[in-house]
């Protein structure tokens, strides 16, 4: 109670303090999100909407008690908390596909203050296929395209696109302990992955999630129906069968999947790299400087990852911002109309 009300008084604070600065003066709005790596992401977010009128603060929800997550973002500031001075930022997880089923999901799709990631979380924009290749570049100093992130992720959503449906079916109907986010992602672990060959790794996620659905058909044999029109309201949502891999949970994504290929990857382009130096014409003393400045050079793929910036073409995070540009034009007109 202590926490809410400390709270439900810092909203009223950052609208005070607001209203009492001179006109010209920037209005501060405060964006809470869930955890630190969160708060760069919601920079790209909110940053580009600042301008001589306004400008955001992204922040955890308590420097005092260091709470972090979710959870305490939406049960400090949400329930009369949040307001135009003061805004929520979350991942949306399975809440946004949930549609407004469970009370947590209907706060993210329903309060004006709150704003969610649409795909699962950060680490899903932080692994946007469309931009690892240029990860790739920043960890190894190699530009040489030798793997087709677009396609395989392409493939892979579609080989796990079946069994997603059933696994936000089991989350919309309470049958999740009998089919959980767990045993989801261990079907998705692409175990085996080489560059060389990354067919194997995906015959072989094709064939763990066929035998998985099979055996959820047969314990639900009453269930295609259903089935088929959550399908059919997942593709209208935006979860297509090559996008799949944006909605599945983001840390599994990001260590279980997307990094352990990203190394692999980006071995082979070091080592290239490497080798173009040691065949260079050179004297022994030059190529081995130039060794030492290669591999001083070289950055660690998951910090990269984890600075990414590629996904601000994703139709997502377009979507995202269209939601923060509704928000602040509909403050804009409050304001004008007490102006008036």
């Amino acid at each position: 109670m202590g926490n809410r009300l400390r709270d439900n008084i810092n909203s009223q604070y950052f609208r005070a303090a607001n209203s009492l600065k001179p006109k010209q003066s920037r209005r501060r709005i405060v964006a809470y999100v869930e955890s630190y790596d969160d708060i760069y992401f919601w920079r790209t977010v909110l940053g580009p909407f600042e301008n001589e009128q306004r400008y955001f603060e992204v922040m955890l929800p308590s420097k005092q008690n260091l709470t972090r997550g979710k959870k305490s973002v939406l049960m400090n500031f949400i329930e009369g908390q949040t307001g135009p001075d003061m805004i929520a930022c979350v991942d949306a997880d399975y809440d946004y596909l949930l549609q407004g089923i469970t009370p947590c999901s209907d706060k993210i799709l329903n309060s004006p203050y709150v704003f969610h990631t649409y795909v699962y979380a950060i680490e899903n924009y932080q692994c946007y296929a469309s931009s690892l290749h240029d990860v790739c570049v920043a960890v190894t100093l190699n530009d040489h395209r030798i793997f087709d992130f677009q396609e395989y992720f392409n493939q892979f959503s579609e080989a796990i696109f079946p069994l997603f449906v059933w696994s936000v079916w089991a989350y919309r109907t309470g049958n999740y302990t009998r089919f959980s986010l767990t045993d989801f992602n261990r079907v998705c672990d692409p175990g085996g992955f080489t560059v060389q060959h990354p067919e194997l790794s995906l015959q072989n996620v094709r064939r763990k999630a066929f035998q998985r659905v099979r055996t959820l058909q047969r314990m639900f044999p009453d269930n295609k129906e259903a089935y088929l029109k959550l399908k059919d309201e997942l593709i209208k949502l935006g979860v297509t069968p090559q996008t799949t891999y944006l909605y599945i949970q983001g840390h599994h994504l990001f260590d279980a999947v997307v990094a352990p290929i990203m190394t692999k990857v980006c071995n082979l382009l070091r080592q290239e790299r490497q080798n173009e130096i040691a065949r260079a014409k050179a004297h022994h003393t030059q190529k081995r400087n130039e060794m030492s400045c290669y591999q001083n050079s070289r950055q660690d793929i998951k910090s990269m990852l984890k600075k990414n910036t590629g996904y601000t073409f994703c139709e997502q995070f377009r979507k995202l911002q269209d939601d923060v540009r509704e928000y602040l034009a509909h403050e804009e007109r409050e304001e004008a109309r007490n102006e008036e």
